[in-house]
C-alpha cells in the first residue's frame, strides 16, 4: 500500500516537476548569518561557521552569498517527496502506524562515508532534477493525501532550514505534525528556534568519539551531544539512532559509554535504535553488521538502564517490538514497518498502567 501511495504522489507531481524546470530559483534570505567586511558573510546555522565570499556557497552547497547577503538556494526546490510509514524514520514512539509525507532537498553539512543517499546529499541543486513546491503546496498535498505528518528527511534538513521552518509553521496552523530526521549538527540558537515549530526530532548519534566523527563523518561529536540535550529540554519528542558500523564504532566500551551518557544527560526513557550497517558509498568493503553485535549493543543499553531499546534494519527481530518497562508485556508488535498489535491506551500500558514515553 505504501508503494502505491508513493507512486501516486510521484505521478501527481510530475507536471509540477516539468514546470519547475522553467521556474526561477526562489531564493530565500537565510535566517542565521552575520555580515563581514568586503561583502563576505559567516553562516551561523551550523558549527562549520562557513565564511563565504560574494558569489560563493558554503560547505553544504545550499547557502549562497549574493552581494553580501546569504540566501538559501533550495527554498521551494525539494528533490524527493513521497509517502511512507513513520516507523521507517525510524520513530517508534511518535504516532505509531501513521503515514508521513517525506521531503528533502539536496545537500548536507556532513560527509559520511557510508551515506545511503549520497546521490542527493552530496549534490548541488543544479545537478539534479527538482520539484517546485512552495510551503503552501506541501501543506495542500498533505491535506489532499490525508497525511497528518510532514517529515523532513533523507538528506540533512538543517541545510534547508528556512524551507523546513516555514513549512512547519504552516503545518502547525493547519493541525499537521512536523518531524525531523537529522544528524543534529546544528548551532544552539537555530535549534532552539526549530523546536518551537516542530513536534519530533530523531537524531543520528553516529558514534561516541571525536576521531570517528572527524574521519568518517567530516564533522564533530560535541555539537551533536549539545543538540540532543537541547531537544530533550524542549517540548519536542526525541528518539536516537546509532548506526553500528563494524570495526569503526562498535567497540563494547564505547557503546557502554554512549548509553551511560544518554541516561545521565537525557534520562532513561528516550528510545534508542541500534541500526544495522550495510555497505554503502565509500565503505563498500566493510561487511554488514553482525546481528550478534547489534544484540550485544542492545543488551548493554538495557543493563545501563535504558527503557526502550530497538534494533533497526533487522526485520522480524523481537527488538522491533515495544515492551512495557514495568511489566515487560508486549505493547506494540511490529513486522517491518507495519503495526500488527498495539496495547498502548491513552499513553499507558494496557496491562499495568505504566506511562509510556511518546506521542500515541
Amino acid at each position: 500500500m505504501c508503494k502505491i501511495l508513493r507512486l501516486a504522489v510521484f505521478i501527481l507531481l510530475i507536471i509540477m516537476l516539468a514546470q519547475a524546470q522553467n521556474s526561477p530559483v526562489n531564493f530565500r534570505e537565510a535566517m542565521f548569518y552575520r555580515k563581514l567586511d568586503n561583502k563576505k558573510v559567516v553562516c551561523e546555522l551550523c558549527p562549520r561557521s562557513c565564511v563565504i565570499s560574494s558569489g560563493k556557497r558554503g560547505f553544504c552547497r545550499n547557502r549562497e552569498n549574493v552581494d553580501g547577503k546569504l540566501y538559501s538556494v533550495v527554498y521551494n526546490r525539494p528533490v524527493s517527496i513521497g509517502i511512507e510509514p513513520i516507523e521507517k524514520a525510524p520513530f517508534y514512539h511518535f504516532m505509531p502506524g501513521a503515514m508521513r509525507l517525506t521531503l528533502a532537498t539536496v545537500g548536507c553539512n556532513q560527509h559520511c562515508k557510508y551515506c545511503q543517499n549520497w546521490e542527493i546529499s552530496q549534490r548541488s541543486v543544479e545537478e539534479v532534477e527538482n520539484y517546485y513546491l512552495s510551503p503552501e503546496d506541501i501543506i495542500k498535498l498533505a491535506q489532499e493525501k490525508k497525511v497528518k505528518i510532514i517529515c523532513f528527511t533523507y538528506t540533512e534538513p538543517i541545510v534547508f532550514y528556512e524551507y523546513m521552518y516555514d513549512i512547519a509553521k504552516l503545518a502547525r496552523k493547519e493541525g499537521l505534525k512536523s518531524v525531523v530526521v537529522t544528524g543534529g549538527y546544528i548551532n544552539p540558537k537555530p535549534l532552539h528556534e526549530l523546536t518551537k515549530v516542530v513536534d519530533a526530532i530523531k537524531i543520528d548519534l553516529k558514534g561516541f568519539n571525536e576521531k570517528f566523527y572527524n574521519e568518517v563523518c567530516n564533522s564533530e561529536l560535541a555539537p551533536v551531544l549539545e543538540a540532543i540535550k537541547i531537544v530533550k529540554q524542549s517540548n519536542v519528542h526525541l528518539e536516537i539512532v546509532n548506526l553500528v558500523v563494524p570495526t569503526l564504532n562498535d567497540d563494547t566500551n564505547e557503546i557502554k559509554a554512549m548509553c551511560l551518557w544518554i541516561k545521565e544527560n537525557i534520562g532513561s526513557e528516550v528510545p534508542i535504535h541500534f541500526s544495522r550497517f550495510f555497505p554503502q558509498y565509500k565503505l563498500q568493503k566493510l561487511p554488514p553488521t553482525p546481528i550478534t553485535t547489534l544484540e550485544r549493543s542492545a543488551q548493554i543499553a538495557k543493563q545501563v538502564g535504558l527503557k526502550y531499546v530497538y534494533l533497526g534494519n533487522v526485520f522480524g527481530h523481537e527488538l522491533e517490538n515495544t515492551y512495557c518497562p514495568q511489566c515487560h508485556k508486549l505493547l506494540i508488535k511490529r513486522q517491518g514497518y507495519s503495526i500488527l498489535e498495539n496495547n498502548i491506551l491513552k499513553g499507558q500500558c494496557k496491562f499495568c498502567g505504566e506511562k509510556i514515553y511518546g506521542v500515541f
